[in-house]
C-alpha cells in the first residue's frame, strides 16, 4: 500500500518536532506553519509545553497563528489550566499573538497573580491584546495588584501592560503611589514617570522613584 505524499510529508513534518536537533525542530516548525493542517495542531501545543529553545518556542507559536483560530482556540483555552507552567505562559503568548477576543474570559485574576513569573507576565500582555473596548479601566485595577512584584523584567513588563492600557491607568496607578509598601510605590511612581516620559528608559525612571520613595512626596514636590 503506497502512503499519499501529504501523509508522508505530514509524518515527516510532526517526526521533526521531536528531533534532538534544535535546528531540525526550528524547519520543522517553520514548514508545518507554512502548509498549516489541523493534524499538526495537537503536536504543537505539546512541544509548546516542552519545549527548551526560546527560537523554536517563537516558531511553534507561529505556526499555530496559522492555523484557524476557530480550531486553536479551545485547546489554547485548555492549556492555560495546566499544570505545567511553560504550558500556560505559552499558551497565553500565543493567544496574545492570535489577538481573538474570545479568549478574553480565560484571563482569570488567578493567571494574572501566577505563581511563575514567566506566566504572569504572558497574562498581562495577553489581557492588554484581548481586553473588550472599556473594560480597560477594570483590568488596570487587577494588573496594579502586581505592582511591586518580581526583578527588573517583571516589573517593566507590568509597567508595559499598564501604559498600553493608556489613560484608563492613571487613576489605579496613582492612588498605589501612596500605598504602605515601598515596593509598590516605588514601582507606581516609576510607571507614572514612563508613561509621561516613554524616552527615559525604565532604569532612570526606577531610580528617580526610589529616590522620591525615600526623600517622600515633599521631595518630589521639591524637584
Amino acid at each position: 500500500m503506497t502512503v499519499p505524499k501529504e501523509d508522508t510529508n505530514t509524518m515527516r513534518a510532526l517526526q521533526g518536532l521531536e528531533n534532538d536537533s534544535s535546528s531540525v525542530r526550528l524547519q520543522a516548525a517553520l514548514a508545518v506553519g507554512t502548509a498549516p493542517e489541523p493534524a499538526f495542531i495537537g503536536k504543537l501545543i505539546e512541544r509548546c509545553a516542552i519545549e527548551s529553545e526560546f527560537s523554536v518556542r517563537e516558531m511553534l507559536t507561529w505556526a499555530l497563528t496559522r492555523h484557524a483560530a476557530s480550531v486553536t482556540l479551545p485547546v489554547l483555552l485548555d492549556e492555560v489550566r495546566s499544570e505545567r507552567a511553560q504550558a500556560r505562559s505559552q499558551a497565553l503568548h500565543t493567544l496574545s499573538k492570535i489577538g481573538d477576543r474570545r479568549a478574553w474570559p480565560a484571563i482569570t485574576p488567578a493567571l494574572v497573580s501566577d505563581a511563575d513569573d514567566e506566566v504572569a507576565r504572558s497574562a498581562w500582555r495577553a489581557a492588554v491584546v484581548l481586553v473588550p473596548e472599556g473594560a480597560e479601566h477594570e483590568l488596570a485595577v487587577v494588573l496594579a495588584t502586581q505592582l511591586g512584584r518580581g526583578e527588573r523584567a517583571t516589573q517593566l513588563s507590568l509597567s508595559r501592560a499598564l501604559i498600553a492600557l493608556g489613560e484608563a491607568m492613571l487613576p489605579t496607578v496613582g492612588a498605589a503611589t501612596t500605598d504602605p509598601d515601598p515596593r509598590v510605590r516605588t514601582h507606581a511612581i516609576a510607571t507614572e514617570r514612563l508613561w509621561r516620559d516613554p524616552d527615559a528608559g525604565f532604569e532612570f525612571a526606577i531610580e528617580e522613584a526610589k529616590r522620591i520613595v525615600v526623600l517622600g512626596r515633599a521631595g518630589q514636590k521639591e524637584r
